[in-house]
């Protein structure tokens, strides 16, 4: 008698079961989607729409989202690989890609991982690149390796549906004992150049203390031959002073000379400078030899053009 009792609780609980199916559905068919999102919708199996932000429903039981992207940028970790340079040296490199989604449904349909696929595709392109490369440049040529990576990126993110914006490397690791050697080239180029400066720098310390000599050599030669110029001109200005002097009391003689009575104060002056110079030669112990006329002063005079002149 209890049978139709527990089959009317069955019922009800299966339909309570189905409308809370629905329900759950119903709420699950609205969709607020956020800025930077895009939902991928499959209606029965198969692509229908791309949902970009804001507020949308969907058809319960028949439509679902498949695919949630993120459209804003972002990084992704390359993990460490080794690669062998040109010159056979192994070296460990690791990076980080910057992409972000610009297609949703390529990124949904054109490939399983898109992230998975940019890493594989980096390594690869970086081995290829640094392969050419001998070590040092490695290290030098980040800028070359990190351009031909997001090329290549690039290239297949057209079918992916993402964008590489740019790819960095982290690390570029050389085995220890590379490691080491070039450490001690380091060591040995630091050195090399601090003997060169030391030795530039003696160089021009000697190039200074010459130029200094030799500023000095021909500053001293050069205040000697003003010191000889100036001496020059003084005995020329002395010369020329004594020579107006000379000419001037030359001139003042020929025109007392030619005045009347020049020739008697004339004869008279010479007169007195002659017999001062005869009383000297009278001194004890002197021995002249003179002529014998050497005493007639009227001889001299006349002999010279000075004879007496005779009052009018």
């Amino acid at each position: 008698m209890n049978l139709p009792l527990d089959t009317d609780l069955i019922v009800m609980a299966i339909w309570g079961l189905i409308f809370a199916i629905f329900v759950i559905k119903l709420f699950q068919s609205i969709r607020l989607v956020p800025t930077k999102s895009a939902y991928i919708v499959e209606r029965l199996g198969k692509y229908h729409s791309t949902l970009d932000a804001g507020f949308h429903t969907l058809i319960p039981f028949v439509d679902k989202v498949a695919f949630i992207h993120d459209l804003k940028e972002e990084t992704i970790d390359v993990p460490p690989q080794e690669c062998f340079s040109s010159d056979e040296v192994n070296v460990e490199v690791d990076g980080v890609i910057y992409i972000s989604v610009t297609d949703p449904v390529k990124a949904s349909y054109g490939i399983t991982d898109y992230r998975y696929a940019a890493i594989q595709l980096a390594q690869t392109t970086t081995r290829s690149v640094i392969g050419t490369l001998d070590l040092d440049r490695t290290f030098e040529e980040r800028d070359v390796i990190s351009a031909k990576v997001v090329q290549v990126l690039d290239q297949a993110g057209a079918m992916w549906g993402i964008r590489v914006h740019r790819y960095e490397i982290k690390n570029i690791t050389p085995p220890e004992t590379v490691k080491n050697a070039m450490e001690m080239q380091v060591n040995a180029e630091r050195e090399r150049r601090a003997l060169l400066a030391k030795s530039e720098g003696d160089k021009q310390s000697k190039i200074n203390r010459s130029e200094g000599v030799k500023a000095e050599t021909v500053n001293r030669s050069e205040g000697e031959m003003q010191r000889r110029i100036n001496e020059a001109e003084g005995k020329a200005e002395e010369i020329l002073t004594i020579s107006r002097a000379t000419a001037e009391s030359i001139e003042r003689l020929a025109s007392v000379i030619a005045a009347p009575g020049g020739h008697n104060a004339l004869r008279m002056q010479l007169g007195e400078q002659y017999f001062k110079q005869l009383d000297g030669l009278s001194q004890k112990n002197s021995r002249v030899v003179l002529p014998g006329n050497m005493v007639d002063f009227d001889y001299w005079m006349n002999s010279i053009g000075l004879t007496e002149e005779k009052p009018s």
